[in-house]
């Protein structure tokens, strides 16, 4: 990623802060946003923007990073990451991700598919998942790195919308800690996800609403998201 030392691991991939507190009606007239600065420790290096569309049971995501490091006013690197992902409840149905990392052009395609005699499945679903690699099937209900959705706090495996790799995780809750949100100290909790390369850190507040997002890079550097 940044010069092919730095991991962003999914965070463009792979973002329901409030699914289930609000009627369904009123969620889908009113789209959720989700709009981060991000910085390379303390330099801007560009944003990504989260929508959430929600019609009763299924929902629509879509994400857009675009990310630029300069190194004494010439750009060392660059990043552009779009990604559609539609669910039923907490389980993914389908995906569209493409991503250029710094000229390396990466694609992941996924659909349902209904399975009928698959022990493993649940709910009959299976994920098709396709990459410019290969394809794999997901059997089950898959989550992405979906970090607006507390849901994904449970889980064990998440599908990787850069790479298309359904990563096994352990995520462990950290505890409360104060932050600064939109500049004003809040008490949140923290809860760490690790087993991809770098450990990646999130945070909720009371009511579950996805606040902030670091990770530690190679060379010690901090990949970080700043709600607007």
């Amino acid at each position: 990623m940044w010069p092919r030392s730095i991991a962003f691991v999914a965070l463009a991939a792979m973002v329901a802060v409030a699914a289930g507190l609000q009627p369904a009606a009123v969620v889908a007239a009113q789209p959720q946003a989700w709009n981060f600065r991000v910085f390379l420790n303390d330099s801007p290096i560009g944003q990504h923007r989260f929508t959430l569309r929600r019609d009763g049971d299924e929902a629509e995501l879509r994400s857009e990073a675009r990310f630029e490091v300069k190194l004494l006013f010439i750009t060392a690197y660059r990043y552009a990451h779009t990604a559609v992902e539609r669910w039923r409840g907490n389980c993914l149905t389908g995906m569209t991700a493409r991503t250029d990392d710094d000229g390396r052009k990466l694609v992941v395609d996924a659909t349902a598919a209904s399975v009928t005699s698959t022990p493993t499945a649940q709910e009959g679903s299976r994920l098709e998942v396709s990459t410019g690699t290969g394809r794999q099937p997901l059997d089950g209900c898959v989550m992405s790195f979906a970090y607006w959705n507390p849901a994904l706090l449970k889980q064990e495996r998440l599908l990787n919308a850069q790479t298309g790799e359904h990563e096994a995780v352990r995520i462990s809750d950290a505890g409360e800690e104060r932050i600064v949100v939109r500049g004003v100290p809040v008490t949140a909790r923290r809860y760490r996800i690790a087993g991809s390369k770098n450990p990646i850190d999130i945070w909720y507040s009371a009511s579950r609403e996805w606040l902030a997002l670091e990770s530690t890079l190679e060379g010690g550097r901090r990949l970080r998201y700043q709600i607007e």
